[in-house]
This record gives C-alpha cells, sequence and structure tokens, in this order.
C-alpha cells in the first residue's frame, strides 16, 4: 500500500474546513490531516476533531504550527488574502509543499518573491484556480485543443456573481475592501481570468478595463431603511438583500429551506435558526447592504490582447440571479457556447449540425465549482505521490499570469481604461 501523503490545514475556514477539509474526508485512503492552525476556537476544535488531529497538533496560528518541526508532507494554506505571501514564505522556508489559495498576493513585489522562494527552495506550490478542475471547461480545452473549432480569434466570458453572492462576500463580508484584501477583479476573478489564459494557449500582452461600485452605496438605500436588517427597516418587504431573506427564508440559501452549507455556515459554525438570526442581529451579515463601508466594485470589463493575436473578454456582474459562468468561443472552423451554471456546452463546426452535450447538473453547488474543489485536492495528491504532472496544473508560475492580469486590469480601470502592458510586470 502506498504511503498516504500527510498534510497540514492552515485556516479552518469557508475553504479550508468546508471545502478542502470536507473532501479530504472522503480521500483518506490517501491523505491524512496530520496538523492544523486557526485562530477560532470553535472552528480549530470542530475540525481537528474531523480529522483525529492530536491535541498538541492543534494551533491557534499559522506562526505557531510553522515554529514547529515539519509536521506534513504539505500545507494547504486558506489564510485570508493579504496573509498568503507570508504564511506561504514561511512554510516555504519550513520544507512544505504548498496547496495556496487564490488569490495569491495583490501586491507585484509579493508575487515575484515567492516565485524566487520556491524556486531557491526547490518546493512546488499549486494555486487553488479550481475551474480548470471542472468536467466543463476540462472539456472546452479539449475541444479548443483538438482543432474542431480552428483557431481561436475571440473568447467572450460572463461572470455571473449572483446578487445575494455579492452582498454576502463583496458587502457585508470579508472581502468587500480592496486594500484589507484584494481588488474585486482578483479575488472573485483570478480563477476566470486564469481559465481565459489557458483556453487561448498564450501569455497576455496588455490589458484595458471599465468598472465600479456602482450601486452598493449610502445614497441607492431604499425610502426607509435602517443600519441593520432587524432593527425596525420599513424597506424590508420590498428589498432582495435583506438579510432575513437571504439567510432564513430564501428556498436556495437560507436555513428554513433547509440549508446549512454555505453561505449559512459562514456565519455560525453550526447553523440553526436561532444561531442565524443572532448572527443577523449583532454580526457583519446583518448590516444594511447600503450602509456597509464596502469598497469593490459590483461591476467590471476587461478586455485582453493576448500574444498569439486572439481578443478576450471578460464581464463580471454582481446583477444576475443565477450564478455560474457562461462563455463563448469563436474560432476560424467553429463556435463552442457553454453555461456553467447547466453545466451545457454547444459545440457547432460550421457548415455542420450543432453537437449539444450535458455534462449533468449536481444537486447543489454553491461553493463546490462544479466538482472542481475535488479535482484540484486528485490532482495534487497525483503530484505529492510522484505520478506525471497534468499539464494543465495551475502551478505557481502558471497563476501568475493571471494575477499579472488581474493587477494590469485594475490599473487599467483606475486610469479610466488606459491599456496596461504585461511585459514589465514580469519582472
Amino acid at each position: 500500500m502506498n504511503k498516504k501523503i500527510t498534510l497540514a490545514i492552515i485556516g479552518l475556514g469557508s475553504r479550508g474546513k468546508n471545502a478542502y477539509g470536507a473532501e479530504l474526508l472522503t480521500l483518506k485512503n490517501r491523505a491524512e490531516v496530520t496538523a492544523v492552525a486557526e485562530p477560532d476556537e470553535e472552528r480549530l476544535k470542530i475540525g481537528g476533531d474531523e480529522h483525529n488531529v492530536p491535541r498538541e497538533r492543534r494551533f491557534h496560528s499559522a506562526e505557531e504550527l510553522l515554529a514547529q518541526p515539519k509536521l506534513a508532507d504539505a500545507a494547504i494554506i486558506c489564510v485570508q488574502d493579504r496573509q498568503h505571501v507570508p504564511v506561504a514564505l514561511a512554510a516555504l522556508r519550513k520544507g512544505y509543499d504548498i496547496l495556496l489559495e487564490k488569490p495569491v498576493s495583490p501586491i507585484l513585489s509579493e508575487l515575484q518573491e515567492i516565485v524566487r522562494v520556491a524556486r531557491e527552495e526547490k518546493r512546488r506550490v499549486v494555486v487553488c484556480h479550481v475551474l480548470r478542475y471542472t468536467d466543463f471547461f476540462g472539456l472546452i480545452k479539449q475541444t479548443i485543443d483538438s482543432g474542431r473549432l480552428g483557431k481561436v480569434i475571440n473568447i467572450q466570458a460572463l461572470e455571473n456573481v449572483r446578487y445575494w453572492h455579492q452582498a454576502h462576500s463583496f458587502v457585508r463580508g470579508n472581502w468587500r475592501r480592496s486594500e484589507e484584501t484584494s481588488p474585486m477583479i482578483l479575488a472573485k476573478c483570478c480563477h476566470d481570468l486564469d481559465y481565459l489564459i489557458w483556453l487561448s494557449g498564450s501569455r497576455c500582452e496588455r490589458v484595458s478595463s471599465f468598472g465600479s461600485l456602482s450601486y452598493f452605496k449610502p445614497e441607492n438605500a431604499p425610502k426607509g431603511a435602517a443600519k441593520r436588517c432587524l432593527d425596525g427597516c420599513l424597506a424590508k418587504d420590498s428589498c432582495p438583500y435583506d438579510a432575513e431573506k437571504i439567510y432564513l427564508t430564501n428556498p436556495e440559501t437560507g436555513i428554513l429551506g433547509g440549508n446549512v452549507e454555505w453561505p449559512i455556515d459562514v456565519l455560525a459554525e453550526k447553523p440553526t435558526e436561532e444561531s442565524i438570526r443572532e448572527a443577523i442581529k449583532n454580526g457583519p451579515y446583518g448590516r444594511c447592504a447600503f450602509a456597509c463601508d464596502n469598497d469593490v466594485v459590483d461591476n467590471q470589463i476587461v478586455n485582453l490582447q493576448m500574444e498569439n493575436g486572439a481578443c478576450l473578454s471578460l464581464m463580471m456582474s454582481a446583477f444576475t440571479s443565477i450564478g455560474g459562468r457562461t462563455i463563448k468561443v469563436m474560432g476560424t472552423r467553429g463556435d463552442l457556447w457553454g453555461d456553467m451554471n447547466r453545466n451545457m456546452i454547444r459545440i457547432c463546426e460550421f457548415g455542420k449540425e450543432p453537437e449539444f452535450i450535458d455534462l449533468g447538473k449536481p444537486e447543489r453547488d454553491f461553493a463546490g465549482h462544479g466538482g472542481g474543489d475535488r479535482g484540484l485536492l486528485l490532482s495534487f495528491l497525483d503530484l505529492m505521490e510522484g505520478k506525471p504532472a497534468d499539464s494543465s496544473i495551475t502551478t505557481l508560475e502558471t497563476s501568475v499570469e493571471s494575477h499579472l492580469a488581474a493587477l494590469a486590469a485594475e490599473e487599467s480601470r483606475i486610469h479610466n481604461g488606459a491599456p496596461v502592458e504585461i511585459a514589465p510586470m514580469r519582472g
């Protein structure tokens, strides 16, 4: 029997515990969690108990864990955005290979430093661009590479953020302020920029972008709105962003609809009607969506000119009722249309009947990214076990390209859409 890969999880939040940690519980034949770090006592206990981690290997910070002798083959790093590189650098120097939650960093010098240190330490870093590992984008890539569409000339992509997801994560939640985390085009859409660059088969040459925080501002609050949703808000009945609607009564996301997973599990470790109502009453997720301290955009468009001549576009919008991605690939011999929410793809070679492919829609997959979370872990374990690396695996060097495009897009947006060249950013 092959030796199990041992893993240390640093950060037991929504991604560390509820995504990767949960998937690892189904992969016990290949992997074992041998250490965890998390400042929240309740999450630390739950995560440690779920993986049977000895108490002496449960730590209250990344620093505590990384001060110990090496405790695992690899570290899964799921701390907040601005902590990614400092924690990863310490882990690399301790000898860990790393599975690193995206985005790597919003700071160009940090991107350059982590690449340099990973090379110096001869350690492997894989970034969690989980969309590459879905059947949906895997089939699109296979179709492009087969030549059925000819040479790719244009790709048009839409990131449907979903109205309540914007309010949850980017207005009330952890990713609401760019200086505390990352610009939204990096925090939310480095996934999308990564798969666009991957599908195009080329590096990006220049970027232009427009976007703004257009709606979630105090001046757009409905008449009679209160600072908190439970403080006698007179606009409650007509407001789709009302916290009770999103977290309690929404049939998809609300706990009264039977949901105890994301986004509910962000508000309480053990979601019940009582614990969720308490979180809405006193916590950040009960604030009026027009009275928060958010500053990230709620819509943005990014245009990418690729080195091979292809032109790509990505639109990100908060104002959608349905989540997921839609994409259209246009080539010299055919085109392809895909809807990730429906998990359907249409391929048409010019002059032929179109082919429709239904990949099957999962019953529920708000946070599992169409099976990408599991696919990522399987690829990472393959790499750690010494199996031939998949050519599409999101290594650190590969991932940096999407980050450069995102940082260029944000610079362009701030400067009224002026094009930004990528080459000088590569160092």
